[in-house]
């Protein structure tokens, strides 16, 4: 009598071992694709099973120099042989640096390092808060942020953010914060008031949609802060550094902030984030008031350093105009064949296209038909497609990744 073996087990493949160990192991607060990210060049990507994608996300309007760029490498490698961490307790050279070339960038005194966006914009509602309590009664203390912000994470932040979905379950939530329409002229001029510290808002919302500031309405937010003693704070975490194709989005308004948040791309991939202000508002924040054990970072400043001096080049920034008019008029011609799109919005390489009616709900769906094609998109929202290439992506990436975008939407119109 002959025995037959039992079949062979089949081996799971890194990438299945991988995923289900992160499922395992994570906190199921994120939903990632089931694919695992292995390596990067430029504009490309590649997974731990050999594919190849064109990336038109940056991880979130971080890696706006590509991947494995040879100046930011070269920093890394230079600074990773000195220095990685001291604290706050000493000075290093390179945070100093970058806060004095940002500094010189802009409208600011004064610099803040922390690690994120988030933390940004937490230090920023700090800084209004305490500088308001110097010399403005108890209930002065009130912030205006807009519908369809986001701000952050964190308890502060994630209030100051005004889209409900974000808060809940995690009540009771900080006081003194008020929600305004964005763009709507008349609402914030009625509902800014004596209580109001500070006005925070993104000249571009990101998560919200890809939404411009209306011409006009930045100055008018600075026009009504002057007239009610409150300060203008600017969030430009994902719209600063490049993206729009000026340093920083509120530029194309000519309109000063008293304050300012950055992060996300001023590393290019390596955690930093920084708020900066004018000198009369950044010396409320006195000697023990706040603080953050890893901002300044050696290691994050030396790349930012670099981040900063490739991203205001004029050749990079005439390369986001041109690349973001193809890329808009391809959009266009993709939505006429394919009737997808309400309406192409945004400026730079800073774009989102919004969903018709009959596709409501279904961007999350489109980003993964795209990734099947080749191509790794975003979404703001799930109405919205979001775009958010590389500054520096070449005409050859481009057209490439634009093919394998509008073959992705041509079949799932099909």
């Amino acid at each position: 009598m002959t025995v037959e073996s039992a079949p062979a087990r089949q081996q799971s493949s890194p990438t299945e071992v991988l995923v289900r160990t992160g499922h395992q192991c994570y906190v199921p607060n994120y939903k990632p694709r089931e694919i695992v990210l292995d390596r990067g060049e430029g504009s490309r990507v590649w997974d731990l099973d050999g594919n190849e994608y064109i990336d038109l996300g940056t991880g979130i309007s971080v890696n706006s120099l590509g991947h494995r760029h040879p100046s930011l490498l070269a920093a890394l490698a230079a600074q990773s042989e000195r220095l990685w961490h001291t604290s706050n307790i000493y000075f290093t050279e390179p945070p100093v640096l970058l806060a004095q070339e940002l500094v010189a960038a802009t409208f600011a005194d004064r610099v803040f390092f922390c690690n994120s966006g988030g933390e940004a914009n937490e230090a920023a509602i700090k800084l209004v808060r305490k500088y308001s309590s110097l010399s403005h009664p108890p209930d002065k203390r009130e912030i205006i942020s807009f519908e369809g912000s986001f701000h952050g994470r964190t308890l502060a932040a994630v209030t100051a953010t005004a889209q409900p979905k974000y808060h809940e379950g995690f009540e009771p939530l900080p006081a003194g914060f008020r929600y305004c329409p964005f763009n709507d002229f008349d609402a914030i001029e009625q509902l800014i008031s004596a209580q109001t510290c500070a006005v925070l808002v993104e000249p571009v919302q990101g998560e919200g949609g890809i939404t411009s500031a209306a011409p006009g309405f930045l100055a008018h937010l600075r026009s009504l802060c002057d007239r009610h003693q409150a300060l203008l704070v600017f969030d430009e975490v994902q719209s600063g550094m490049g993206r729009t194709g000026r340093l920083f989005a509120h530029e194309w308004d000519d309109v000063t902030p008293d304050v300012m948040t950055v992060a996300k791309a001023l590393g290019c991939g390596i955690p930093i984030g920084a708020m900066l202000a004018r000198e009369e508002v950044a010396a409320a924040l006195t000697l023990g008031t706040h603080g953050s054990t890893f901002g300044g970072n050696p290691l994050a400043c030396a790349v930012a350093r670099v981040a900063l001096r490739e991203i205001r080049t004029p050749a990079l920034l005439a390369n986001v105009h041109a690349q973001g008019e193809v890329f808009r008029q391809r959009l266009h011609r993709i939505g006429e064949r394919t009737g997808l799109f309400r309406e192409i919005r945004g400026r730079g390489l800073m774009i989102g296209a919004e969903l018709v009616d009959n596709f409501a709900g279904k961007a999350g769906e489109i980003m993964e038909q795209c990734r099947r094609h080749g191509v790794l998109i975003l979404q703001a929202g799930p109405d919205v497609l979001r775009f958010l290439p590389p500054l520096n992506i070449n005409d050859a990436d481009l057209a490439l990744g634009l093919e394998r975008l509008e073959s992705a939407l041509v079949d799932y119109t099909a």
